[in-house]
């Protein structure tokens, strides 16, 4: 029997399992093969750390270790309107960091107390008098465990979400993809945020790590992902970005929460964190900070009262929830192309570079 058991091993399901297992019987459960200090299925992610997550990161004691950083290091956002022909840069202070790396290093900072089971999916939870059985599977070997809490950290697909509470209202989702490209006649090191209403009503991205360059972009699914991620790479080429054949690419799902209704945090002693729960920015698909942040106050409520915490972490969560709000009537704005327009043609805040 485990106090409490976490399905995701990610930025959100490390963090609550390091803050928890010092007190806590706690199961980590991760479907990706985890070996040697090495995740070796990787993510969908840009790999940039955000001013929020650097934040978060502060208030939990925690500074990246070198090895984990990636160059180019990014101070700026080239900011492309397709729509508008407009082009604008931003000051910004992200970190470019190796994703996996960062993941990894989380784990790493689990106490040993924890249990940490990896390679195995959340398959079944039943719900006995006072606890929860769950059915993992990995290949042919099935497991059975017992547990009073149950934590879905595992992202916007999430298992333990659909599993528990599938009346719950959906969150519109994209299908995140990239593709890796070796560097050429690369360009600057900047993050490039893309607008192009025919190719998405969210954005694109290009994000130099070290000798290759990521493009990516969040697609909805319900259109050709494929030709419309096609014309992405045909805009960039002629923007003046050399890229040809990729030699490595990715997707994911990714939540775009735009009302109060589709963010959930759970009921009784199943709780959601991170994007599981809803938790992402609608303007920008941070989700980093709001993984971590989300499992410090899950932490906190579980600490001060484990058989009511799910009372104390809906309240802590008002915050999120209010940010979240701030973040959509933002992305109204930016995602208009006639108030992008205007914003960046007025020139405000943006700055000339020089080479």
């Amino acid at each position: 029997m485990y106090d409490i058991t976490i399905i995701g091993a990610g930025p959100a399901g490390s963090t609550l399992a390091r803050l928890l297992s010092v007190y806590f019987k706690v199961l980590l459960v991760e479907k990706r093969d985890y070996e040697k200090g090495e995740i070796k299925q990787e993510k969908c992610c840009g790999g940039l750390l955000a001013p929020d997550a650097q934040k978060i990161l502060a208030k939990l004691g925690l500074g990246l270790p070198k090895d984990i950083l990636s160059n180019p290091q990014l101070f700026s956002v080239c900011a492309i309107d397709f729509d508008n022909k407009i082009e604008r840069n931003y000051q910004r202070h992200y970190i470019n960091m190796d994703r996996e790396k960062f993941d990894s290093w989380l784990i790493s900072l689990i106490p040993d107390k924890a249990e940490l089971l990896f390679g195995y999916s959340l398959k079944e939870i039943k719900k006995e008098e006072n606890f929860h059985t769950l059915k993992l599977k990995s290949g042919n070997d099935t497991k059975f465990i017992n547990t009073k809490i149950v934590v879905g950290a595992d992202g916007a697909y999430s298992k333990v979400r659909q599993l528990s509470f599938n009346n719950v209202k959906k969150t519109r989702k994209y299908i995140a993809v990239q593709e890796w490209y070796k560097l050429k006649t690369g360009p600057a090191p900047c993050f490039y945020s893309i607008f192009d209403s025919e190719i998405s009503d969210f954005y694109s991205w290009m994000i130099q790590k070290e000798n290759s360059i990521i493009l990516g972009s969040a697609l909805d699914p319900k259109d050709n992902v494929t030709g419309k991620f096609e014309l992405l790479k045909e805009r960039v080429r002629d923007y003046g970005i050399d890229i040809d054949n990729p030699y490595k690419k990715n997707g994911t799902y990714l939540l775009r929460p735009q009302k109060s209704n589709q963010l959930y945090t759970g009921k009784e002693m199943v709780a959601l964190i991170g994007e599981a729960a809803g938790w992402i920015s609608p303007s920008s698909a941070e989700g980093l900070s709001y993984s971590m942040e989300s499992a410090l106050m899950l932490s906190e409520s579980i600490k001060k009262d484990p058989d009511n915490f799910m009372t104390h972490y809906q309240k802590a969560t008002r915050k999120l929830k209010y940010n979240i709000f701030l973040k959509n009537c933002k992305s109204h704005l930016m995602y208009n192309r006639f108030t992008r327009g205007l914003i960046m043609k007025s020139g405000v805040l943006s700055f000339n570079t020089f080479s």
